[in-house]
């Protein structure tokens, strides 16, 4: 079998494979090393934005964070840690793009294509996560311009800013941690911003080796800590966003706090109106920042909220003005709920369908978040309808339990063919739809966000409206009769 990403829900999917006792499988991966969206991120600044005790398997608990919300450069260190303690490396196949993969109905294999060839499996599993895909702004003339363009999700460290004129596009979590950092080597910074974002406290602090040595000495404790702040994540984002016409008050409570932070960090009226958002939290992706606000008012820096209305040769006009600069950092960004992100290669299924075109025409749709009809021995990991309020490696966990019972079932039961039933496929699918208009998505102010959440449909399948610890369960307990087994004598059980 063979698995699409190296990141930390492919580790997941192949660390749960060996636990199973399956060794013949691959994980393939276009960079030449592991981690994923880790490897690709290091823009100056870049870090965690949930507590870092949160971060990490359950299973495999860090006691190394040198730091509350821990670094980008740890993160990677951490997946190369993981990589090694549980055996993938025999398992990695780094450098290699898949391109495409194609169902042959007749051997029931998977023909995946890639840049170095190409191989069949009879299962396979796309664990690519949503992050990977940078998403470069439509904007009039950006081919034109002369200067220096960086993207944050593939910064250029061999370009230094200092005393430079430079301007960002974009005020989401990646533009938030990476502003206050050029700011303070920019000659003048510009920040264009379309969509203020909610920022909250950041209780950031260094961990105490101390305390490190009680996380080595007694991993319990680190799991206590991170049962902890996992609670709180799914206080707020199950029970205020999920559950938003329940207990809107928790909504409201969680803007005034974000309000006041604001008022405490920015004294301009005029200037906090501005980056104050107008639609609800849990619209659009949150954060954390004490740096963030108090950036803006230095005198090198300044907050522009007129629409771009073209890029010149030498910089940036909006509001009918010319902004000259010499680089241009694009904190716009991934490419998300769209055709060619997710999946994130054409993956062609039964009869010649495409599941991303599929998806893209019919609304994105899925079985537990992980599995859809067209497309057997094949399986989603952070598909449509995956995310909930809890840790983002609780969901990796989860999709990677649910992915393993399929195939450890098939092996068992010798089927050459496993495909989800269209009925619980579809049941899953409304059940989805008709939770999600009692969050805070189906609230009118969150058109105002511009957020990844929505597709081009008005759908949010990005979220999925359940908590963490339902999803758990359900990885563990789902019907495996979902499911529809074919042998190779009669290709139906």
């Amino acid at each position: 079998m063979a698995v699409v990403g190296a990141g930390f829900s492919g580790l997941c999917v192949g660390i749960r494979l060996r636990q199973k006792g399956v060794r013949d499988f691959v994980i393939v991966d276009a960079a030449p090393s592991v981690g994923g969206v880790w490897r690709h991120n290091t823009y100056p600044g870049v870090a965690v934005d949930i507590p870092s005790a949160t971060y990490c398997y359950s299973f495999e608990p860090n006691p190394s964070w040198s730091r509350s919300f821990a670094p980008g450069a740890e993160v990677r260190a951490y997946a190369e840690h993981c990589a090694d303690k549980y055996r993938l490396r025999q398992h990695l196949r780094l450098g290699t793009k898949v391109e495409r993969a194609v169902f042959d109905e007749d051997t029931d294999l998977w023909h995946v294509h890639t840049d170095q060839g190409s191989f069949t499996t009879r299962f396979l599993v796309a664990a690519v996560g949503p992050l990977d895909q940078p998403k470069n702004p439509d904007i009039p003339g950006i081919a034109a311009f002369t200067g220096k363009i960086i993207h944050t999700a593939r910064w250029d460290h061999g370009h230094d800013l200092r005393g430079e004129r430079v301007a960002v596009i974009g005020t989401g979590a990646s533009g938030l941690q990476v502003i206050p950092e050029i700011a303070a080597v920019a000659d003048r910074l510009d920040v264009y911003q379309r969509t203020p974002i909610w920022v909250l406290p950041k209780v950031d602090f260094a961990i105490p080796r101390a305390v490190r040595a009680v996380f080595r000495a007694a991993p319990p404790v680190q799991r206590l800590v991170r049962l902890l702040t996992t609670v709180a994540s799914e206080i707020i984002m199950v029970l205020g966003i999920v559950h938003y016409s329940k207990v809107p008050f928790l909504v409201r409570a969680t803007e005034a706090v974000c309000r006041a932070h604001l008022r405490r960090q920015v004294p301009d009226r005029r200037l906090r109106r501005r980056l104050t958002p107008d639609y609800g939290f849990g619209c659009k992706r949150p954060s954390f920042s004490n740096r963030y606000f108090p950036t803006f008012l230095r005198g090198n820096v300044e907050l522009v909220t007129d629409g771009i209305e073209r890029i010149t040769e030498k910089g940036i006009v909006a509001g009918g003005t010319e902004r000259e600069i010499d680089t241009l950092v694009l904190a716009t960004g991934f490419k998300i709920l769209e055709l060619g992100a997710m999946p994130a290669f054409p993956v062609v299924g039964l009869g010649g369908v495409e599941l991303g075109a599929y998806w893209d025409e019919n609304r994105y749709q899925t079985y537990e978040g992980v599995a859809a009809p067209q497309a057997p021995n094949f399986w989603l990991m952070n598909g449509p309808y995956t995310v909930t309020g809890a840790s983002w490696f609780s969901i990796i966990e989860a999709g990677s339990t649910h992915i393993v019972r399929c195939i450890t079932e098939a092996r068992r039961r010798r089927a050459v063919r496993m495909v989800v039933r269209h009925r619980p496929h579809d049941a899953f699918t409304a059940d989805m739809r008709r939770r999600m208009k009692g969050t805070i998505l189906a609230q009118p102010s969150c058109a105002r966000s511009n957020s990844y959440y929505f597709d081009r449909h008005g759908d949010s399948p990005y979220v999925r409206p359940q908590s963490g610890l339902y999803v758990w369960r359900r990885s563990r307990s789902f019907d495996l009769d979902d499911y529809e087994f074919s042998m190779a004598d009669n290709r139906k059980e």
